[in-house]
């Protein structure tokens, strides 16, 4: 066996200097085995990851030398230097922090709208707007003087920095409307002319908000504000709403404070009776807490308020549930919601004429009790440009506020502009509303945006025959795109279903005939488009009420044809 393995070495060795060194002749050698091979299996080792050679023929080293042997090789190649690849990317729009909006149109349509901000140091800064749209009315076949004028004007000075944030604000508005909505081919000339149809409103208010960041104090606002008429109406209303956030084992509990006072006056009844006062006091205390579990997110509440009646009414306690919940089915593209709510609304005059400017100065003011709204929907995404929301409710509340024709009495002791038919009371009743709320969202390309919606409701009272003035069927649809990066356009389309009023006349002949009129339904097409001239100037043009509809929004009370403004907007800094 040792003569084999001599063997085997001399072979390798010789091959390895044969293809090293062939100048060397080694020479050759014949081995003769005398030993018949007689095969073994020894026992099993471990190999050693580096095994040790100890032959003395393989420890040695050849000494090896190379040499290069070059020489020039003609070529005309020559390697351009690398560059980068361009990339395509817009320029960053320039953002301005102020700007001024000009416009007119037909029917002496005006439109001014100016925002000036300005950082008075590194966290403080300081912002004004002043907003006016005011119009001549001139709609068709109207014979009192229709025209409105909308003017208002805020200031707020705020400071943000990392553990503290605030703003306090002041503003004034002012609002002329007319009651134009007289009993069509009614009254003679002589009449029509001795009425003083013109109302106007007058708001002023102060108010602030406060965060403390990290603190448990969160986002608490408060705000005053007076709300007074030609005819001697006045409001006066607070309301704070402080809010603290904090943990409980791992639990995050936050509690919403409320406080609502109202006070207000009216200089006489509809029939020319004596004034009358108002006055509720809403105080509420609304602890929540949320939970979160995988897919599943809850906030469970209660809340608890307290109305105190200062002119007339009792005082009452109320405890209402308010429970909502969410749980992704299928991630953001299927998620499940529900919710049981209730609360106490706080109705003002204020917000009676925002929502509709032709009720008289002779108001009943009251809170609404929603006792609960039970809701459950889905929403999600059909793709990643596409949403939905499908919803179902049932809503229950007391006292809620209608809004009903005034009618007209010959027999009327108030001669004022607001008794010829021509304006609207609010009543109260308990409505039950059903409704289903569905919404669809997409953007098909980053300069193509559609939505549509729609809410279909059905309504049932204690005491009033209809839900006056509230349609079943509201629809909307718009759709905004960019066709250039100079020109975008948008369109915007809705549509309101009928509505039930009623319309009392009382004369010397016939006493107090009722006719339940029915509005008819309407649907209204607005349009814009505009050009960007520069990264400051815009130009643009708005169309409403493209297909003529002559619909009556209020009983009596029709609206402008086609409205054409035009106009400009200029950003700046100073």
């Amino acid at each position: 066996m040792k003569k084999i393995q001599y063997i085997l070495a001399i072979v390798c060795l010789t091959q390895f200097s044969f293809a090293q060194k062939k100048d060397e002749n080694i020479g050759t050698e014949v081995v003769n085995v005398v030993k018949p091979y007689t095969p073994t299996i020894s026992d099993a080792f471990k190999v050693k990851e580096t095994p040790s050679l100890d032959d003395e023929e393989t420890s040695k080293k050849e000494n090896i030398q190379y040499n290069i042997f070059s020489f020039p090789v003609a070529s005309t190649f020559t390697p351009s230097k690398g560059r980068a690849a361009n990339v395509d990317k817009s320029p960053d729009e320039k953002i301005f922090s102020n700007y001024l909006t000009l416009g007119a149109g037909n029917y002496g349509t005006a439109n001014v709208e100016l925002f000036v901000t300005e950082n008075v140091s590194n966290t403080d800064y300081f912002g004004g707007m002043l907003r006016h749209s005011s119009s001549q009315g001139e709609i068709e076949d109207v014979v009192l003087d229709d025209k409105f004028f909308n003017t208002a004007l805020d200031f707020t000075y705020g400071s943000r920095t990392r553990a503290l944030s605030w703003n306090a604000d002041l503003g004034y508005k002012n609002q002329i409307y007319n009651w134009y909505g007289i009993i069509p081919n009614y009254f003679d000339q002589a009449v029509i002319n001795a009425i003083d149809e013109q109302q106007t409103y007058h708001t002023l208010y102060v108010g602030g908000r406060l965060d403390l960041g990290e603190s448990i104090l969160k986002e608490s606002t408060i705000k005053f504000s007076r709300f007074w008429d030609t005819y001697g109406s006045a409001e006066n209303r607070f309301v704070a709403k402080p809010a603290l956030e904090f943990d409980i084992v791992d639990q995050k509990i936050k509690t919403d404070f409320v406080i609502d006072y109202i006070s207000g006056s009216f200089d006489k009844t509809f029939f020319g009776g004596n004034s009358f006062k108002y006055g509720f006091t809403n105080i509420g205390f609304q602890p929540s807490v949320k939970i979160q579990k995988d897919n599943l997110s809850v906030i469970a509440g209660v809340g608890f308020f307290y109305s105190a009646a200062q002119e007339a009414g009792e005082n009452k306690f109320f405890i209402y549930p308010q429970v909502t919940g969410s749980y992704k089915l299928v991630g953001d593209l299927m998620i499940l919601y529900a919710g049981l709510e209730g609360t106490l609304k706080q109705n003002s005059y204020n917000e009676f004429v925002q929502e509709n400017f032709f009720v008289s100065p002779t108001l009943a003011v009251a809170p609404t009790d929603q006792k609960y709204d039970i809701y459950v929907g889905l929403k999600g995404k059909l793709a990643n440009s596409v949403s939905y929301n499908i919803r179902g409710s049932y809503l229950n509340e007391e006292n809620k506020a209608l809004f009903k024709s005034n009618g007209f009495d010959e027999s009327n002791a108030n001669t004022d502009g607001y008794v010829f038919g021509n304006s609207f009371n609010v009543v109260y009743d308990n409505v039950k509303t059903i409704s289903f709320f569905g919404e669809l969202k997409a953007d098909f390309s980053k300069n193509v945006s559609f939505g549509l919606n729609g809410t279909f409701s059905s309504y049932s009272m204690d005491v009033q025959k209809e839900a006056w003035n509230l349609p079943a069927v509201k629809l909307g649809a718009t759709l905004d795109v960019d066709i250039t990066p100079k020109w975008y356009s948008g369109l915007s389309l809705f549509y309101v279903g009928e509505r039930e009023d009623q319309f009392i006349t009382s004369s010397l002949v016939f006493p107090y005939p009722i006719e339940n009129i029915t509005l008819k339904s309407y649907f209204d097409l607005n349009m814009h488009v505009g050009y960007k001239y520069s990264e400051r100037m815009t130009f643009f043009l708005k169309g409403n009420n493209l297909t003529n509809q002559n619909y009556q929004r209020w009983l009596n009370y029709p609206v402008q044809g086609i409205q054409v403004l035009a106009g400009a907007s200029y950003k700046f800094d100073f």
